[in-house]
């Protein structure tokens, strides 16, 4: 199904995009646990003809080159997820386990799983330590939520620690939730880890749209696939210096109190770490604007991205963050292919325009062809003047720090007597 964009924008192919997500999100990739969904990204990137290169750990840095090298821009998505680590090998036969990554034990509860191991994967299930209501009763409705309130019951033979280490488990290893997929006729998507692997997906697709439609690009676009977003470092890696603008692709939070759809984009304008570059930011609304993008501005609280970990690590970089919209981030996720598709629109809108300014080519630079956001004549000075203080409070003012002779006194910390009573 080719899903037509208007305004000189190209088709964009919806079929390949839900294919890869749907590949994406069959790969396991908690945090740490990432070699195959980079190698299966590197896959896709080389069946576009996109060059690439990895970092140590596996990042991806891709290249579409442009008109000019400079002022590079970034696009950047993260390959990782949730997950959770088995932290202890329990009397009873099952395991304690952490979280990996930032998100409530309550999310975890009955979901099944698997264990990867040195030398297997064994499957299990995550439940309550009080599950049965026939052997518990209403404790089951009443007992605390958090990781230390939950374990893995592994599906092997095991009563005991001894056992669980016979059949190859080990403090540290890593923990897969099972996403449980549901695409829905209508449009509707259910899944863990929407958060980032659909985001993945339409940067991929946008990638494919520039190849296949041979879009010029007026500055070299690097494509970034991040592997560490969920714990914080993310795009602190794989950035070079001559990139000057880096776009942050993830999931936009749908919830009361927040201005996102799931049938649209979102540009956020500030998350936790603070208001993103405003020059940026409007010329990503302009676009959508000018390109009949369905979006949304919203402002995220308890939030942040690849962008943040860019700045914190000491990139001088222009950022910003898109999404799709999403409900119960770090949840059972649910968005929309209208969510998608806008994204993928305005990813290919935003690869195709020119920087925001040429100046940007530069580290460093002189005030000729900087930015402006407030012009003298936008500045608007209050109508109404203050009295002056000196014209209203000199004639009634008596200075305590005058004698009536004129001159000024000392000021003196009393003394104090051995007793403790000020010395007069």
């Amino acid at each position: 199904m080719m899903i037509p964009l208007a305004n000189a924008l190209p088709e964009i192919d919806y079929d390949y995009l839900e294919e890869t997500m749907l590949q994406l999100l069959a790969i396991p990739s908690p945090v740490g646990l990432t070699d195959a969904v980079v190698r299966y990204t590197a896959a896709r990137l080389e069946a576009l003809g996109i060059e690439y290169e990895l970092t140590r750990r596996g990042a991806i840095r891709a290249t579409l080159g442009g008109r000019e090298a400079q002022p590079a821009r970034a696009v950047v998505t993260h390959l990782d997820t949730l997950g959770a680590m088995v932290r202890e090998i329990k009397p009873n036969g099952r395991l304690g386990i952490a979280p990996i990554g930032h998100w409530s034990a309550r999310f975890a509860e009955g979901s099944r799983l698997t264990v990867f191991t040195d030398h297997c994967q064994l499957r299990g299930t995550c439940l309550p330590l009080k599950t049965s209501g026939h052997a518990f009763g209403s404790e089951i409705d009443t007992q605390p939520v958090g990781w230390d309130h939950v374990e893995v019951r592994v599906d092997v033979p095991a009563t005991t620690a001894l056992e669980l280490e016979q059949a190859g488990l080990h403090v540290g290893d890593w923990i897969a939730f099972d996403p449980q997929t549901e695409v829905l006729p209508g449009g509707y998507i259910n899944s863990r880890y929407l958060d980032d692997k659909a985001a993945v997906a339409a940067l991929l697709a946008a990638c494919k749209a520039v190849r296949d439609h041979r879009l010029p690009l007026a500055v070299d676009v690097h494509p970034l696939f991040t592997i560490t977003e969920e714990v914080g470092s993310g795009a602190s890696a794989a950035l070079h210096g001559e990139i000057a603008e880096m776009v942050s692709l993830d999931i936009s939070i749908a919830a009361p109190g927040q201005n996102t759809s799931e049938h649209a984009a979102t540009i956020c304008v500030q998350d936790m770490s603070g208001p993103f570059d405003y020059h940026l930011t409007h010329k990503l609304i302009a676009l959508a604007r000018e390109h009949d993008i369905p979006h949304r501005r919203d402002v995220f609280r308890f939030y942040r991205s690849d962008s943040a970990a860019a700045v914190e690590a000491g990139n001088d970089i222009r950022t910003a963050l898109i999404g799709f919209g999403g409900d119960a981030s770090h949840a059972q996720e649910r968005t929309h292919r209208d969510a998608l598709v806008a994204l993928t629109r305005l990813v290919v809108a935003y690869m195709t325009s020119e920087p925001v300014t040429r100046r940007d080519r530069c580290t460093m630079s002189s005030l000729a062809g900087f930015t402006e956001q407030l012009r003298p004549e936008d500045m608007v000075v209050p109508s109404t003047p203050l009295p002056v203080p000196g014209e209203f409070l000199e004639g009634g003012r008596q200075d305590a720090s005058v004698d009536s002779g004129g001159e000024a006194r000392d000021c003196e910390t009393p003394q104090r007597e051995p007793g403790g009573d000020p010395k007069t």
